[in-house]
């Protein structure tokens, strides 16, 4: 096994260190890194010492992108080379590594006897700024090398699809010279941070905004590996808060890799996709819940930010048929000061990456270690990273889902109009409205996690011409679209994403109408809703474990049926039905809504309601059910 080497958790000269280290991500390291390190604080009996015991399990292999990401050069090699061959296509290893700078290999799996290479490139766009001069680059991006459309993520960014691999560079350096990025989009990194997108201008929304930009430029890969790439080593950065540099550099618990292009992920990055939301107390449109790390804002009774309530463990994604594997809410760490954030934060990273399961990439996300050791021993090694105690978690008031829809006051002199796109993609006529209108009134605009555009910077004067232009584009407001729709989400699957295993986005508009038929014949009225998303596969990009109606793909035209999330996206959803054919889904969903709407109790969403009753009375009604369905006079 491997020699003793540093934990990074613990400087304290009265700490000893015994057992086996990680040293997987030490530059140029070629030591094969245990499964896991497993920290564990000493019996209180132990009285001269604080002892932490590093236990070393048995060596495994590791997975095959840990080898290719410490050969790397620091996501360099071999990537470089294939970027310039004459093929249409990348390698492997250069798959796994381009995912690091924003991109993916796909084909169009439709079509049979042959595979027509592209790349889809996702921007890194915290809280979901957009800079006008950024939106109007992108538009023109996906009309010259795209495939004609922009695409809103749920974590607020955009996806440009169909892009040649003859043309990733003159596509990236493009974004990059108009003040955006693709770095760290994808890949075993922090991701896109979320924060409410909504332009207020109060002191705790300008706060978490702040914080969740101060947390993406913190946990940003420093090599350069990205400007070598895509714009011939020319870093085209905006300077960085001076509080952040110093929390990176801060080395005075042992976070870093000293001397490392990448002091806090070393060349080994993380053992996979690493989730992070700010928020603030009842603000939910970010799905707090479903994060890594979730941030919200404490305030005094002045409404003065004073430091931040952190949960940690959330993660969607699962594998069919792998009951090891699930998705998981977040759960109360513990409070920090304000001018704390970024040392905690960093010293959560830092646990997950020495911790975090590399072997097998199906266990690697940092719920998997929180559910291993459990809360407490996870704050336990947290805290030796941190140096300090977490003081106790703040109580919160109840979370609500946001969507900021519709026209609202962004401050005295302005007015921001969020905008509904159905499942974020961006095409048509609406793409040319959008774009006149954001050029001609020079808007800047953010993305919200529920997929669709918040159009910032409005004067009152220009409210009705704005409006009237978005109505005769067919985007119209809040008020005149399906409630429904307003709150479903799903991801592309079909026909580019190489996961898919049935249709998502092609699919929800044909299942959004047969819900609100059901609806219509059961008479459920036309302003009651259900949170519905739908993915092609179990990986839950659009969270479906979170809807009180969710879809998630497991054949060919079939579903699993998950029910029990509620509006305001706090409880997980269960696993109702596998196997559920499409052209069938009326004889599970008449059943369900049929009783919700008799037997409900008041104000009861859906999600409660299938709560409350539970799942093997539902299943009983589905299996008898015969369609019939009282009248309003019967009843």
């Amino acid at each position: 096994m491997a020699a003793v080497a540093k934990i990074g958790a613990v400087k304290d000269p009265k700490v000893q260190i015994h057992g086996y280290g990680f040293q997987g991500l030490r530059s140029g390291g070629s030591i094969p890194i245990p499964r896991s390190v497993r920290a564990s604080p000493a019996p209180a009996s132990s009285a001269s010492s604080s002892v932490i015991t590093a236990v070393a399990t048995p060596e495994v292999k590791r997975s095959a992108v840990e080898l290719i990401k410490e050969k790397s050069n620091f996501l360099r090699y071999p990537l470089n080379e294939e970027l310039v061959t004459e093929a249409p296509n990348i390698n492997e290893s250069a798959i796994q590594l381009i995912k690091f700078h924003g991109s993916y290999q796909q084909y169009n799996r439709e079509e049979r006897r042959t595979k027509s290479y592209s790349f889809m490139l996702r921007t890194k766009n915290p809280c979901g700024k957009v800079p006008n001069k950024l939106y109007l680059a992108m538009d023109d991006l996906a009309d010259k090398f795209g495939i004609g459309t922009l695409r809103l993520t749920t974590r607020q960014t955009f996806q440009l699809h169909g892009v040649l691999k003859k043309n990733l560079k003159t596509v990236m350096s493009t974004i990059i010279q108009n003040m955006g990025s693709t770095l760290g989009a994808c890949g075993d990194l922090n991701r896109n941070v979320l924060a409410p997108a909504a332009p207020y201008t109060s002191k705790e929304y300008v706060f978490a905004q702040e914080t969740a930009e101060n947390i993406a430029s913190l946990l940003t890969p420093q090599s350069g590996a990205y400007y070598d790439l895509w714009v011939d080593g020319e870093k085209v950065m905006s300077a960085e808060p001076p509080e952040v540099v110093k929390a990176r550099n801060d080395n005075s618990h042992g976070t870093n890799f000293p001397d490392s292009a990448e002091p806090i992920y070393g060349t080994q990055f993380l053992p996979r996709k690493f989730k992070i939301a700010v928020t603030v107390p009842t603000d939910n449109s970010v799905d707090i819940l479903t994060n890594d790390i979730g941030v919200v804002v404490v305030s005094d009774s002045d409404g003065e930010p004073q430091g931040f309530n952190i949960y940690v463990g959330g993660g969607m994604g699962r594998t069919h048929r792998v009951n090891a594997t699930f998705p998981r809410l977040g759960e109360p760490l513990g409070y920090v000061p304000k001018e704390d954030i970024l040392y905690a934060i960093k010293a959560i990273v830092c646990t997950q990456r020495d911790n975090g399961r590399r072997d097998d990439r199906r266990y690697s996300r940092m719920k998997y270690l929180i559910n291993e050791w459990g809360i407490d021993k996870f704050r336990s090694v947290v805290e030796q990273y941190y140096g300090k105690k977490f003081e106790a978690f703040r109580k919160l008031p109840e979370w609500e889902f946001r969507s900021y829809l519709g026209w609202h006051k962004q401050d005295n002199e302005t007015l921001f109009c969020g905008v509904h796109v159905d499942n974020g993609r961006i095409g048509g006529q609406k793409k040319k409205t959008l774009r006149e209108i954001i050029e001609n009134y020079n808007l800047s605009v953010r993305i919200t996690p529920n997929q669709n555009l918040i159009l910032c910077d409005i004067h009152h004067s220009w409210r009705d011409s704005i409006t009237r232009a978005l109505d005769e584009a067919g985007l119209l407001q809040p008020n005149y679209v399906d409630p429904l729709n307003l709150t479903a989400m799903a991801c592309p699957a079909f026909p580019l994403c190489p996961l898919a295993i049935t249709e998502a986005e092609r699919g929800i508009p044909d299942i959004l109408k047969r819900v609100r038929a059901v609806f219509d014949k059961i008479g459920i009225k036309d302003n009651e809703s259900v949170v519905v998303r739908v993915t092609g596969c179990p990986n839950g990009c659009a969270r479906p474990y979170m809807a009180e109606l969710g879809f998630v793909g497991d054949g060919p035209n079939s579903y699993q049926i998950w029910l029990g999330g509620t509006p305001n996206q706090t409880t997980l959803a269960e696993c109702f039905m596998n196997k559920v054919k499409i052209q069938t889904l009326e004889k599970v969903l008449e059943p369900l809504f049929y009783s919700w709407k008799m037997n409900r109790q008041q104000g009861e969403s859906f999600g409660q309601f299938t709560i409350r009753i539970g799942f093997s009375k539902l299943q009983e009604m589905v299996e008898k059910w015969d369609g019939h369905v009282e009248t309003p006079s019967q009843v």
